[in-house]
C-alpha cells in the first residue's frame, strides 16, 4: 500500500514539474526577440495571419468562463482500489485586473461547479471477523462495498490564472470545497455496527491549464488532490483521506 502511495506521489510531482516547465517555455517563447521578429514578419506579409493572431483574447479581456467537464479519480494510501467518475458543468469569473508579481503575475477568479452524477467504485462487499462481546469473542459482519451513486456541488473554487504572455496557454492553481450526497452511506464500513453518512465534504487543491483552440474556446486539463470527510455526521468518519482527480473540460469564454 505504501509503495502504491509513493508511486502516486511521485507521479503527481512529475506531472506538476512538466506543467510548470511548459508554462515557462510558453512564456519564454512569446517574449523571445527572434519570435517577436518572426511574428512581425508574418503580420507584414500575411494579413490573414494577423487576424488569427489578434483574435485571441489576452488574459486581461477574459471575463466569464463556462463549460462541461468529466472528472476521473483514484484513491491513494488506505483507499487504494477506490475509483471515481463524475461529469459536470463549471462556471467562473475573473474578478481582478492583472496583478503584476513577477513569475506569479496573473488574475484571481472565483467559480463553482455541479456534478449531477457522482460515482465511487469501491472493492466488492466482503465479510470480516469482529469482536462482539465477552461471551461471544468473535462474530462475522458484512462490510459494504461496490458502487456508490450521488451528486456533488462545489460552490467555492478559488483560482489564480497565471499570465504567461502566451495567447493560447493559460495555466492556473486552484483550491476548492464542496459537498457530496450519495444514496447510500459512503464510504463503506461494517453495516451492523454503524454506518458513515450520505453527506460528505470535498476539499482540495490542484493545477491545470487552458489551451485555446479558438479565440473564445479552450480545452482544459487539471490534476487535483482531494480529501473527503463526513465531518462526523455519521456514526463513523473513515473518509477518503487522499485521492488524485484528473479533469478534462471544454470552455466557452465571454
Amino acid at each position: 500500500m505504501h509503495r502504491n502511495l509513493n508511486r502516486s506521489v511521485v507521479a503527481a510531482w512529475i506531472l506538476a514539474t512538466v506543467f510548470f516547465a511548459a508554462a515557462l517555455s510558453a512564456r519564454a517563447q512569446d517574449s523571445h526577440p527572434d519570435a517577436a521578429n518572426s511574428v512581425t514578419t508574418m503580420i507584414t506579409t500575411t494579413p490573414v495571419a494577423q487576424s488569427s493572431r489578434t483574435d485571441f483574447q489576452p488574459l486581461a479581456e477574459r471575463r466569464w468562463e463556462m463549460g462541461p467537464f468529466v472528472n476521473l479519480g483514484a484513491g491513494v494510501g488506505d483507499r487504494f482500489g477506490y475509483y471515481f467518475f463524475a461529469p459536470g458543468f463549471q462556471l467562473g469569473k475573473n474578478l481582478t485586473p492583472i496583478v503584476h508579481a513577477g513569475p506569479l503575475t496573473g488574475r484571481f477568479e472565483f467559480g463553482g461547479n455541479i456534478m449531477p452524477l457522482w460515482q465511487a467504485y469501491t472493492p466488492s462487499p466482503y465479510r470480516i471477523a469482529v469482536p462482539v462481546s465477552t461471551l461471544t469473542p468473535e462474530g462475522v459482519e458484512q462490510v459494504g462495498g461496490g458502487t456508490f451513486t450521488g451528486l456533488s456541488i462545489t460552490p467555492v473554487v478559488f483560482r489564480w490564472n497565471f499570465a504567461t504572455g502566451s495567447r493560447r496557454f493559460t495555466p492556473w492553481f486552484q483550491a476548492q470545497g464542496g459537498v457530496v450526497y450519495t444514496t447510500h452511506k459512503f464510504p463503506p464500513t461494517i453495516e451492523v455496527l454503524g454506518g458513515t453518512s450520505v453527506w460528505n465534504f470535498r476539499s482540495g487543491a490542484g493545477i491545470g491549464f487552458h489551451y485555446f483552440t479558438r479565440p473564445r474556446r479552450s480545452l482544459d486539463f487539471a490534476l487535483n488532490a482531494e480529501h473527503l470527510s463526513s465531518a462526523s455526521l455519521g456514526d463513523k468518519n473513515p473518509g477518503v483521506n487522499a485521492s488524485l482527480q484528473f479533469q478534462l473540460g471544454y470552455t466557452w469564454w465571454k
